[in-house]
């Protein structure tokens, strides 16, 4: 069992133990900050927290809820972080959900209660209301025991029976997006968050000097280790905001770090993909004017694959507010791994390769220079971490391969999850994989394509996305960029690749969102350009092209395009679109 210090003999092995010791010596620099609009911002130190954790963790043992699953129904703020340490507390298992605003969001949550059998929910008195009136359409959902846990008479927590859970002990279930397949409840132990949050913390090089700034859904594991667990292993302060603040006005996110950063030595913060995009996209040059980014050395970003133009154009728009491309942070990472499973130094920058096209198609990675005709750029996602092993394996020989060649990311190590949660099958499958060959193992099979070239790590798609054509590769998030750049009408990050077998053979489908649905005329010149843009690009002819109204793409509570689902209910959208005539 590994112990982690915050100085040589102050040593702990679980976030309960190391919260309380951040409350021993109390100080200012300890804190979340929580901004609610342009300048509004309230406080909750870390000694108010464990007092807060304290008495959610009274109200959890007056209920037996110990090794027991609670659900955790909050939008996010101090009363969501108080409850979850409450959890912990109480030695519960917290189950971090979304929380539901209208009925169609319940069914994501039905999903979660239903998997996890959760028996208890915790909720604040204000989103109770709203939520109840919802609750008589989900009996799964009413039928919880529902726990007001955000108002407490004073000297309650004081009554708090004492738990120190152990490295081992299973801390949380942190449920999958769901992009590749139905959501799974990842268990994750003590032992799991602070063997990544150790990891995160020496790649960004963080220190109590420093100050997180973060807008990420604290549901997802991003914004729950990232923005609220790794502070709390730092030792220093961050900025919390609501997503729906920064989506509503992506500047808010890019003013909080320059107003933030003024008395701190650096900031680390970031998203996926579409954050960048969305700041290019919608911050203008009079807000730009405003802002200082000098100190921001670290910009993460993780995704499957991350998209270098993207990079590019963030780092090429702000650069008049001291924000150089060396900041940006290329990671790669998943809940079966904590989070974090690889990334570079924070002094190093970003690694931009170009390879030939061809040869990707056929699952080599083939270095060439600028200039050449036909080829494809990757962005690596740095190292593999200490105390941590990474392999990239032919997912049907189960052979591992070596360098410059594509197969699935396999991962071992403390950060690796403890398996899905009541799923021993899909536990056995992912996370007990070994190298057929030597034996090799066990090792977490991560479902994610990629290959290493000098140790650095380049991730080209999803295996379970992955489009075969006439026995050539084709990565959908490609063919979508190609279909979002072919004419303007069409929102970026909102269409969808995907394969369907027709009369026995694969062919291409593709949907993508419009501004607001077009006219026929219109519509065709729409399809006429996608259809023109695919087959110059990829050499692909699609069979069906789809023009969808905006907001209609299946997609996780964290953005991600849902392509399986598109993929399941494409026959049911053919046959609505041609009702509507909207093709």
């Amino acid at each position: 069992m590994l112990q982690y210090a915050i100085a040589p003999q102050v040593k702990f092995s679980s976030f309960v133990e190391l919260l309380r010791l951040r409350t021993v010596k109390p100080n200012d620099n300890c804190e979340f900050i929580f901004l609610s609009g342009r300048s509004d911002a309230t406080s909750m130190s870390y000694a108010e927290l464990d007092r807060r954790a304290r008495a959610v963790a009274v109200l959890l043992q007056s209920q037996h809820a110990q090794a027991q699953p609670v659900l955790l129904v909050y939008p996010p703020g101090p009363d969501f972080i108080a409850a979850f340490f409450g959890c912990l507390y109480a030695g519960a298992i917290a189950v971090p959900s979304y929380p539901p605003r209208f009925s169609s969001n319940l069914v994501r949550l039905r999903a979660i209660v239903t998997d996890a059998d959760v028996k208890l929910a915790l909720t604040s008195t204000e989103f109770f209301k709203g939520l109840e009136p919802l609750l008589s359409q989900e009996p799964t959902l009413d039928a919880l025991q529902w726990l007001i846990a955000d108002d407490f008479d004073a000297g309650v927590e004081d009554d708090w029976r004492e738990f120190m859970p152990t490295g081992d002990t299973l801390a949380l279930l942190q449920y999958t997006s769901g992009s590749t397949s139905q959501p799974k409840g990842v268990m994750l132990s003590h032992e799991n968050l602070l063997h990544n949050s150790q990891r995160i913390c020496d790649a960004f090089e963080c220190s109590p000097e420093g100050i997180g700034v973060s807008w990420l859904p604290p549901y997802h594991d991003m914004g729950l280790i990232g923005g609220v667990l790794q502070p709390i292993f730092v030792g220093g302060p961050t900025v919390l905001m609501s997503p729906l603040t920064f989506l509503q006005r992506p500047f808010r996110w890019l003013e909080a770090i320059s107003r933030f950063s003024r008395d701190r030595a650096f900031v680390v913060s970031g998203g996926p993909n579409f954050a960048y995009d969305l700041c290019v996209d919608r911050v203008t040059d009079e807000q730009k004017v405003t802002l200082d980014l000098s100190k921001w050395k670290v910009a993460f970003t993780g995704a499957e694959p991350i998209r270098v133009d993207s990079l590019k154009r963030f780092a090429e728009s702000f650069r008049r507010c001291r924000f150089g491309f060396e900041s940006l942070y290329p990671c790669y990472g998943l809940a079966e791994a904590t989070l974090m499973v690889s990334g570079g130094l924070r002094s190093a920058p970003p690694v931009v390769k170009l390879f030939q096209k061809p040869a990707l198609e056929n699952n080599l990675a083939v270095e060439v220079h600028d200039g050449e005709e036909n080829v494809y750029q990757l962005i690596g996602s740095g190292r593999s971490r200490p105390e941590q092993e990474l392999l990239i394996v032919d997912p049907e020989s189960m052979l591992a391969c070596p360098d410059g060649e594509v197969g699935e990311v396999w991962v071992s190590g403390p950060s690796v999850a403890c398996g899905y949660w009541r799923n021993f099958a899909e536990t056995e499958r992912s996370f007990n994989a070994y190298v057929a060959d030597t034996g090799k193992g066990p090792f977490m099979r991560t479902g994610d394509l990629g290959f290493l070239l000098d140790g650095e790590l380049f991730i080209t798609g999803r295996l379970k996305d992955l489009i075969i054509i006439d026995g050539r590769n084709h990565y959908p998030q490609d063919i979508e960029r190609s279909v979002e750049q072919s004419h303007a009408a069409i929102r970026p990050n909102c269409s969808a690749a995907f394969s369907v077998e027709i009369a026995k053979q694969e062919r291409l489908a593709i949907l993508a969102e419009v501004e607001r649905l077009p006219s026929a005329s219109t519509s065709k010149e729409v399809i006429k350009a996608i259809r023109k843009a695919v087959v110059e690009n990829h050499e692909l002819r699609p069979y069906e092209i789809l023009l969808l109204k905006t907001g209609s793409l299946p997609k996780t509570s964290s953005g991600k395009i849902q392509r399986h689902t598109c993929r399941a209910d494409f026959k049911i959208l053919i046959a609505e679109m041609r009702n509507e005539g909207c093709r």
